[in-house]
């Protein structure tokens, strides 16, 4: 299949990956060798970071060393690659040149701006020790030469010295007053970026994204596999280090997990008919060769994370897509899935792969299939790879099985941080986070000799809905008498496996200590060009633009902290272990985080997380489409009707929201299906079929980045309350519909009636609480943009209520029954759906089981907690 495809790769050099010793060594010899003339050493950039040590200038910003590969007043696209900016004040210049009114938005525009231009000179004549009313203190020698002469037998003579400190005493204490006391200045308002105007800054990021750096920066990041736990995810975090370096991010390094994963062993993974001899028959298994036979090494082996190590033979049973209910169906045919190998489909009715396996292994089989279908992904959809943006025959989705519902991050530490050297650890074997049961994924290519393989066994298939796409196929269910298939799974399990993230942040200055969040997870299961490669490109455009924000001296009001995670693909380790080990900090400073998994795969902007409804179509507002220049994606958003959905599981978002309680976004553009998984997903398809332009890419970095701002520098944390109140009320309506649909006369109905009178409580204040905000900026726009210090400091407390609501909605000391990881009252993956949103989670797994008394405490403890929260937000 190789030599079919036109050779496109030749512009990618083969990038030798380095051993794990030379890996965490100061200087990785492999890693160095891989640095392009504009980049810098690893050693010199971490030299960079300990030069910060000393004491810090522009507000605590130290400027990235003029060695930085990617400095931040590099290519900029009005000049051409190389910046025509030569300092920090001709930046300023320019940011400060771009005057635009903001749609929609003049009194926020009116308040800001005078308020700005107001302080800026005031903080500038303050800002040295040669304040303007020096020149009339009266110096020491006037001082003397004025004071009349005494007798000498009276003359007193001072101590010039002791005066001096003596008066310096008094201007300290007037300066401390005239700042910290007199309302003169504001206490938090009158702060050194006040210089830049909020919709400069804008216009300044939406003209300064550059699509080519995104274009390059995924080019890196798909030229090597980076799977969790391998050398080439640790040297894709020196990769992204070096770039929060040359940005010129504070804090920057790795943070260390040690964690379970797994790899299939050399000759460990088999998939065959033995019986009948006649059809006896052996899987290929493993995807062609996608790059050159130079880079075969590089291309990861076909298998599931976290998959369960077995050596099986069984009759071979087919269950469509492999939900409870297709086995259910098989159930009342009178199969028998005892001692069987179930083959299965993606996608469809359930989901989620891992569910997949734990409903065969619920039905009886000992091991189970998942085989990517044409008539999902593949060529009954359209052209496949390379003539299309479909699944070709032999590709295969790779993934994780772990059960993501149950338990999140490290399976062997839930509730707490796998940090190295902790002695804590759960057992592997009944692992509540884990299958008990062998599993492998396969091409459609290797599926079809299977499928062939159970023509006049069991039962026929007739409805077409459990029929897939895979072309030349009787369909039949199979049986016990099926032919035998030998499943062999045999995995390396490591349960001190390290992983790592990356951190940098840029401090605010009005509440340092609260935080905007910004991640998107860097590993992937093979290139990873839109999963998570669009993702990483993008946010590391983002970096670059607020690394050239802060060298021009601005600062947000709230802490921005950017993190790339490692683990997301096994589940979701690396953040959510980021968040164990800091679960205190983040219930009471993190205010918002902001997730982007696959940035592009498609035109489609999607996002998640209903607080945010306000503010993205603000953001939205902004950015134009691509394909229709004439059109915001605020217009397409509200054509389509599009409204902001809870957030179920399946990214890093989880652990923020569930575990921690702060507010979460999810977005990015989506499409058509494409090779999900595979070691097809890299750049070329990206190139070809995904967003060849990258304009795309660039319009998720004007989004993210105007994303960003809005969270990070509004007076008032824009989240929109009303919105969330008014879709938490629509939560609890829809909530007691589900139950009454599955209420009988033997398990009545639960009485929801004091859910929803919470509900309408929370409604009633999220109104009340936006209208202090309402009344706030009317008198800051009527007072010519002037905060006083009272009133500063009742916004400041007005936007920790607001952050801290979310927080107020977990359960912190209960937690979901039977996975008490999961604490929030309101939002969590569902059960058997992980990618699905379960509304009150807690009422809805007990309905689900059937456990009616269950469901009833759960309910009336998320009323009550729902109802303390509404108190709370205007208390």
């Amino acid at each position: 299949m190789a030599d079919e495809k036109p050779n496109k790769y030749e512009q990618h050099d083969s990038l030798p990956i380095p051993t794990y010793e030379e890996a965490i060594s100061s200087r990785p010899s492999s890693s160095q060798s891989y640095l392009g003339p504009e980049e810098v050493s690893h050693d010199a950039e971490r030299q960079g970071l300990l030069a910060r040590d000393r004491l810090p200038r522009n507000n605590g910003y130290e400027p990235p060393t003029v060695e930085s590969a990617r400095s931040s007043l590099d290519f900029l696209p009005s000049s051409g690659g190389s910046s025509r900016r030569n300092s920090a004040e001709a930046l300023q210049r320019e940011i400060q040149e771009m005057d635009i009114e903001e749609p929609g938005d003049p009194n926020i525009r009116l308040r800001t701006s005078r308020f700005s231009k107001r302080i800026t000179s005031l903080t500038h004549s303050l800002s040295s020790i040669n304040l303007p009313f020096r020149q009339w203190l009266p110096s020491g020698q006037y001082l003397r030469a004025k004071i009349p002469s005494w007798p000498q037998a009276l003359r007193f003579q001072p101590n010039w010295i002791i005066v001096g400190r003596i008066f310096a005493i008094f201007l300290v204490v007037f300066i401390i007053w005239l700042f910290f006391i007199s309302d003169l200045f504001s206490v938090r308002s009158a702060r050194m970026n006040s210089m830049f105007d909020p919709e400069n800054l804008r216009t300044y990021v939406l003209n300064h994204i550059d699509a080519d750096n995104i274009r390059r920066n995924l080019q890196y990041a798909t030229k090597y596999d980076h799977m969790a736990g391998t050398e080439g995810s640790y040297t894709h975090a020196i990769w992204v280090e070096t770039a929060f370096q040359q940005a010129g991010l504070e804090r920057v390094g790795l943070e260390k997990f040690e964690v379970y994963l797994n790899n299939p062993k050399i000759g460990g993974r088999r998939v065959a008919i033995i019986d009948p001899p006649e059809l006896q028959w052996m899987a290929k298994l493993e995807e062609e060769l996608v790059y050159p036979v130079e880079w075969a090494a590089q291309q990861t082996p076909v298998f599931h994370g976290h998959s369960k190590t077995g050596n099986i033979t069984g009759p071979l049973v087919y269950a469509n897509y492999g939900s409870r209910e297709d086995f259910e169906r098989l159930a009342k045919e009178g199969i028998n899935l005892e001692g069987s190998i179930a083959l299965v489909r993606y996608y469809g009715t359930q989901a989620d792969r891992a569910l997949k396996v734990k409903a065969a292994q619920l039905a009886g089989a000992i091991g189970c299939i998942i085989y990517s279908d044409p008539a999902e992904d593949g060529f009954l959809k359209g052209e496949p790879y390379p003539k299309g943006r479909y699944m070709p025959d032999d590709a295969v989705q790779r993934g994780s099985v772990a059960l993501s519902s149950w338990v999140v991050g490290d399976v062997l530490s839930p509730g707490y941080a796998s940090l190295p050297g902790e002695q804590r650890r759960e057992p592997v074997e009944n692992n509540p986070g884990l299958v008990n049961i062998p599993s492998i994924p396969l091409a459609w290519r290797d599926a079809q000799k299977l499928l062939q393989a159970l023509k006049g066994h069991g039962k026929k298939i007739t409805d077409a809905e459990a029929t897939g796409g895979v072309p030349d196929v009787e369909w039949w269910t199979g049986d016990s008498g099926s032919p035998t298939v030998h499943l062999m799974n045999d995995q390396d399990e490591r349960e001190r496996e390290g992983v790592y993230n990356v951190l940098g942040r840029i401090t605010g200055v009005e509440q340092s200590e609260k935080s905007i969040i910004v991640g998107n997870h860097r590993d992937a299961w093979c290139f990873g060009g839109a999963d998570p490669g669009s993702g990483t490109a993008v946010m590391l455009e983002v970096v670059r633009i607020f690394g050239e924000l802060t060298t021009a001296g601005w600062r947000p009001r709230r802490t921005i902290e950017f993190a790339s995670w490692d683990g997301e693909e096994y589940n979701m380790i690396g953040s959510t272990e980021h968040v164990e080990n800091r679960i205190a900090d983040l219930r009471r400073d993190g205010f918002a985080y902001l997730n982007v998994d696959v940035g592009v795969s498609g035109t489609d902007f999607e996002a998640a997380g209903p607080i945010f409804a306000t503010t993205l179509k603000r953001v939205l507002d902004r950015v134009k489409d691509p394909q229709d220049g004439n059109r915001t994606f605020r217009q397409i958003w509200e054509a389509n009707q599009t409204t902001m959905a809870g957030l179920g599981s399946g990214s890093d978002f989880v652990a923020f929201l569930d575990l921690a309680g702060t507010s979460s976004i999810d977005m990015g553009f989506h499409g058509l299906p494409y090779p999900y998984h595979s070691c097809y997903d890299n750049y070329d398809w990206m190139d070809t079929y995904g967003d060849p332009e990258f304009q795309y890419h660039k319009a998720l970095a004007q989004i993210w980045a105007l994303l960003i701002l809005d969270l990070a520098d509004r007076p008032i944390l824009p989240f929109d309350m009303n919105v969330y109140a008014q879709e938490v009320a629509k939560y609890a309506n829809e909530l007691e519909k589900d139950v009454k649909s599955k209420s009988t006369k033997s398990s009545p109905a639960i009485n929801l009636t004091p859910l929803k009178s919470a509900a309408n409580d929370f409604v009633v204040s999220a109104k009340r609480f936006e209208d202090w905000g309402a009344a706030w900026e009317k008198t800051v726009r009527e007072s010519g943009g002037f905060e006083p210090n009272t009133l500063a400091q009742q916004r400041i407390a007005h936007n920790t209520k607001m952050a801290d609501f979310e927080t107020n909605l977990l359960d912190v000391d209960g937690g979901l029954p039977g996975r008490e990881q999961f604490k929030h009252i309101i939002f969590a993956p569902q059960i058997w759906d992980t990618y699905g949103t379960a509304y009150f989670p807690g009422v809805r797994d007990a309905v689900e089981e059937g456990e009616w008394e269950l469901a009833q405490r759960q309910a009336d403890k998320a009323a009550s907690i729902l109802s303390k929260a509404a108190k709370a937000l205007i208390s």
